[in-house]
């Protein structure tokens, strides 16, 4: 086997990317602290083609070096929005016809594996604060919270990889025939 050099991988120009259909996901991040976790979010949703990203609260938007740093030229090509209140947010993306899932561990959440995607449906994915996750406003407005499953002794994964498990999963699904 040979390593496949970057000329080779066939990617989307970010004119092509801004033209692509998008798949039915947007991603609202609440409160998130580190700059890095904010880059590496916008570099997953370039990979999985999401429609949107709204930053929260105190999420810091770009242009900024250290968010600059991990996105990797991703916050010119993923469209994205500053919006102060996530919870006014997420009432008026369910007033759309958008289905909000908090990533949050909370009594009655759905693991992650026995979450099943409609057809049809635009998903909005909620990721919240590094220490205190999803606000409890904001996880009691959502009409879903989806939990992932974890086996270890830590109680949570980096928001950035709970970000890139959820996606991948939730976009996997959208793939599939019904």
């Amino acid at each position: 086997m040979r390593k496949l050099k970057n000329s080779e991988l066939d990617r989307l120009s970010v004119d092509d990317f801004k033209e692509a259909e998008k798949k039915p996901i947007i991603i609202i991040l609440d409160n998130i602290r580190s700059l890095n976790n904010i880059g590496s979010v916008f570099r997953t949703s370039d990979a999985f083609l999401i429609e949107k990203i709204y930053l929260c609260g105190i999420t810091a938007t770009p242009p900024h070096k250290d968010i600059h740093k991990t996105a990797l030229g991703s916050t010119d090509t993923v469209d994205w929005e500053y919006v102060e209140n996530t919870l006014e947010l997420v009432e008026k993306l369910k007033t759309t016809g958008v289905k909000v899932c908090s990533i949050e561990q909370a009594e009655n959440a759905v693991m992650l594996n026995d979450f099943n995607v409609e057809p049809e449906t635009k998903y909005a994915l909620v990721f919240g604060n590094e220490v205190k996750g999803v606000a409890q406003n904001v996880v009691s407005a959502s009409d879903f919270v989806i939990e992932i499953p974890q086996f270890g002794t830590k109680h949570s994964l980096n928001i950035s990889v709970s970000c890139g498990v959820v996606v991948w999963d939730v976009f996997s699904k959208l793939k599939k025939p019904i």
